[in-house]
């Protein structure tokens, strides 16, 4: 037997509701000039001369398919790219043996001395989902990030001169596993002032809300008994998931449109003659700002006492197996700079609140737009109703769509890093929106 097909209608109004909005749309504009015509020519025909390396890496990436902390041939084969056009690459710091390192000065290849001036990084992602690969395109994400970081290098051979340093830092295991985070925690962005990114998507968007995530296990001690003969002498830690499951789904009728909790059992018991003296449920926890993410946390703890209270067992609760994540922060400026990129190739990047937000999932890149100033725009691939996580967006993403992405993402991310080292103007305005939406947070230490 099979599932009925599950109706389309609210998705359906989804998309009027967006397409409502992009017709009513006006383009999103600088009010910084960036990097000098000149340059911008020179890193725009370096772009194109590195295409064809760059869509062998985001196709090369999408067939090894390696989930995350194991992606040693994706992570190999942008090292080897890089080193073949005489970049040197580190793999393997700050405790992730798939993590990467390769940096850039206007003098060529960053050597690791002291450079005067900022430093910007263009993030790569490669990690791919169990079962169904690529199917968030994390390879076109490697791919552009790797093409943006080249065409910079090639330019720089042919004169482009610039103050600071820009950085191709490779991330692992965002898919679940807050590689960002634990990079972060062992100083991986330590020295970096502004960071970028590109992720697909079925919309071109440069400000999409994406919620911070905490996972949950609650996990309920009782008493085991005999289910028939003394029933009386246990106590039930099925039936205190199964409350908490039916509380949490109660709970959501008072909570914000914004939050989400799902969650999954994990534990309920060996035989059915025996009362569970042991079970688990696991919940992901997401919200849309840092502090409403906290008020939520604290509800969902509230609910695990109460029914250990009346059920008779222990709660143990155990926050964050894999580090959590905060929602992103875009940085106006920033985003500005890549929308007038993204017009000169032919894209719309829509600013936030035209593609309904509902629309939203979580990425450990948050925890990095909160300690400095980011921006992680979508750029489409597919058609909008094609979803991320599926085997429908991973076919999608290997074809002409997901190659044009990459072309187009490579030169937005190398021209909105260069205007970002060009212009100390744009670099004091990114500086001034990052503290004006709160400045730096101590993310490993916000829960506690």
């Amino acid at each position: 037997m099979t599932a009925e097909p599950v109706s389309t209608a609210f998705l359906d109004e989804l998309r009027d509701v967006t397409e409502r909005r992009r017709a009513a749309f006006v383009p999103l504009t600088s009010a910084f000039a960036g990097a000098s015509d000149g340059d911008v020519a020179r890193v725009r025909a370096a772009a194109s001369a590195g295409e064809g390396a760059a869509l062998g890496l985001a196709h090369a990436v999408h067939g090894y398919a390696e989930e995350a902390f194991r992606e040693v041939r994706s992570v190999a084969a942008v090292a080897e790219l890089l080193r073949s056009a005489g970049v040197p690459a580190v793999v393997g710091t700050h405790g992730l043996a798939t993590s990467l390192r390769a940096g850039l000065t206007s003098h060529g290849p960053d050597d690791g001395t002291v450079v005067d001036g900022p430093t910007i990084a263009i993030l790569a992602e490669y990690d791919a989902l169990p079962g169904i690969g690529h199917a968030c395109g994390h390879h076109l994400i490697a791919a552009a990030a790797t093409g943006a970081f080249l065409a910079l290098h090639r330019a720089v051979a042919d004169g482009l001169r610039f103050d600071g340093r820009v950085l191709l830092l490779g991330t692992p295991a965002e898919e679940g596993a807050s590689g960002k985070e634990v990079l972060a925690r062992a100083g991986f962005f330590d020295g970096v002032d502004a960071a970028i990114m590109v992720h697909p998507f079925g919309y071109d968007v440069v400000d999409h809300p994406f919620l911070g995530r905490r996972q949950l296990r609650v996990s309920y001690h009782g008493v085991a008994a005999h289910a028939s003969a003394s029933p009386f002498m246990g106590r039930n830690a099925l039936d205190a998931v199964a409350l908490n499951y039916q509380a949490v789904g109660l709970l959501r009728q008072h909570i914000p449109p914004s939050d989400r909790v799902h969650g999954v059992v994990r534990e309920g018991g060996d035989r059915p003659s025996v009362v569970p003296e042991r079970a688990s449920v696991e919940y992901y926890v997401r919200s849309a700002s840092p502090a409403t993410l906290k008020d939520l946390s604290r509800r969902l703890e509230d609910v695990a006492h109460g029914i250990a209270r009346a059920t008779g067992t222990t709660a143990q609760l155990d926050w964050d197996a894999a580090p959590f994540t905060l929602p992103v922060r875009t940085n106006g400026p920033l985003a500005a700079r890549w929308a007038t990129h993204q017009a000169a190739q032919g894209r719309t990047a829509l600013a936030g609140g035209v593609v309904p937000e509902i629309l939203a999932a979580s990425t450990d890149f948050g925890n990095i737009s909160v300690r400095i100033p980011g921006i992680h725009p979508m750029i489409a691939v597919s058609d909008p109703d094609v979803a991320l996580h599926t085997r429908e967006f991973a076919d999608v993403a290997a074809g002409p769509r997901g190659d044009s992405a990459v072309v187009d993402g490579t030169v937005g991310l190398a021209l909105t890093a260069l205007d970002w080292l060009a212009d100390p103007a744009l670099r004091a305005a990114v500086l001034a929106d990052f503290e004006a939406s709160g400045g730096a947070l101590d993310v490993a230490g916000y829960f506690s």
